[in-house]
């Protein structure tokens, strides 16, 4: 534990010999990303970086939970598109379709949902357009 600043002393000598007895006592010679940049040197200076960053550690969202549904939504759809196999998207689309049926069940924070569940035939359908589209483009 540091000690207190002594009467008299000016208090950047009083730092600066604190820090200089520290690396002497080599304190500092094993501390995380030693010899390594600074990460976000390059990044345009922001204020509020910490609590960005503090976000994306404990996987936080400054959006409301309706909004992050419809998000979240948006994302399965391409998702399901792009899926690999039929049964791939349709999974995906079941899931997504549950979390949508379950917010529309118990109303939740922020603006209205406005969403319903997808119908899983019309997003099939257009899956398998979109494989035949492939097919043809890759054939070509």
């Amino acid at each position: 534990m540091t000690e207190r600043k002594p009467p008299g002393v000016t208090f950047e000598s009083w730092v600066d010999k604190q820090i200089r007895e520290a690396e002497e006592r080599g304190d500092f010679a094993d501390l995380p990303g030693r010899g390594k940049p600074l990460p976000g040197l390059s990044e345009p200076y922001d204020e509020l970086w910490w609590i960005r960053e503090k976000m994306v550690k404990e996987n936080l969202s400054s959006l409301p939970p309706t909004l992050v549904l419809r998000k979240e939504a948006e994302d399965a759809l391409a998702a399901a598109l792009a899926a690999p196999t039929e049964r791939a998207a349709r999974r995906i689309v079941a899931e997504i379709n549950e979390r949508i049926e379950a917010g529309v069940r118990q109303p939740m924070d922020g603006p209205p949902l406005n969403l319903v569940p997808f119908d899983v035939e019309r997003v099939v359908s257009d899956w398998r357009a979109g494989v035949a589209e492939r097919l043809r483009d890759s054939a070509s």
